[in-house]
């Protein structure tokens, strides 16, 4: 599996990052931080045979990509064992989604993540993952108490390996 993921500029991202740090601290659950897992938001979810065949359609979309700005409203589960920050699916992430989906589709020999689809895809930053039943109560009530919507701004894509994740190629949107 490989992702393709945006970063956010560095407001946003030591925002998310305390989050996800308080996550670690009040659970004892520290995979994100023990994995160096960066605040990102997955744009699409590929099964492939290697990396090495994804980078021409990751670099077809240097010049098709923008910054651009999103808001992330609210925290929320995906169960049984991950905490995200959600986001508002605005026309950026909509038109992105389409055109990380455009650049990647007809790759041979892969297959784009049902869940990571234009029209069927939740836009969410991971938190805190692998998190257990109890740990997953800690995680939403430090949250309950310190989370706040943000403005972030999307600054950075990347094609990334998983578990654990690192990048293989990125660059900075213009």
């Amino acid at each position: 599996m490989y992702l393709v993921s945006v970063y956010f500029d560095e407001k946003a991202n030591k925002i998310l990052q305390r989050y996800i740090d308080k996550i670690a601290e009040v659970t004892g659950n520290d995979f994100m931080t023990s994995h160096k897992v960066p605040p990102h938001m997955t744009i699409s979810a590929i099964e492939a045979r290697d990396i090495e065949s994804l980078v021409p359609a990751f670099n077809s979309l240097k010049n098709k990509l923008k910054t651009g700005t999103i808001d992330v409203v609210t925290v929320g589960q995906l169960l049984p064992y991950v905490m995200y920050g959600g986001a508002v699916m605005n026309e950026y992430l909509l038109d992105l989604s389409k055109v990380v989906y455009e650049a990647f589709k007809d790759v041979p020999d892969t297959s784009i993540s049902k869940y990571y689809q234009p029209l069927s895809w939740l836009p969410h930053i991971t938190l805190g993952k692998t998190l257990g039943k109890n740990q997953m109560a800690k995680a939403f009530s430090v949250l309950q108490e310190s989370f706040a919507p943000i403005s972030a701004t999307v600054t950075r894509i990347g094609l990334a390996k998983v578990n654990p994740h690192e990048d293989v190629a990125t660059f900075e949107l213009n």
